[in-house]
């Protein structure tokens, strides 16, 4: 079993960085593939980045590509989102979560096992 708690969201202006980070508790940490999702108020939760259980590959949604950059540190359970040249509609609720390895990538929800509350990223324009 992992546990996940994220931190780093705050207030931005546009243009602006934030880096998020998720600390995961539990031996198997390495064995998992990661990601990012976000969800903004009245949307459906979406894939923004992933990363291999090695942090060898990773994957990232058109809207970030270019902006977010995840990376994984596995002798230190964590798994970050550097965030820059942030805008208005990266506003939501960001969260990460954790897949088995073969679902490397995967933007489906439905393929994560384990999630943590969230933390709120907001942009103002």
């Amino acid at each position: 079993q992992v546990q996940l708690v994220e931190s780093g969201g705050g207030l931005v202006q546009a243009g602006g960085s934030l880096r998020l980070s998720c600390a995961a508790s539990g031996r198997t940490f390495s064995r998992y593939a990661m990601g990012w999702f976000r969800q903004a108020p009245g949307k459906e939760r979406e894939f923004v980045a992933g990363i291999t259980w090695n942090g060898g590959r990773t994957y990232y949604a058109d809207s970030v590509k270019g902006r977010f950059t995840i990376s994984r540190d596995n002798a230190k359970n964590t798994v970050d989102l550097q965030m820059n040249s942030l805008k208005s509609e990266d506003t939501a609720v960001y969260y990460c979560a954790a897949a088995p390895a073969y679902y490397s990538g995967s933007d489906y929800p439905n393929k994560y096992d384990y999630w943590g509350q969230g933390t709120q990223v907001t942009v103002s324009s």
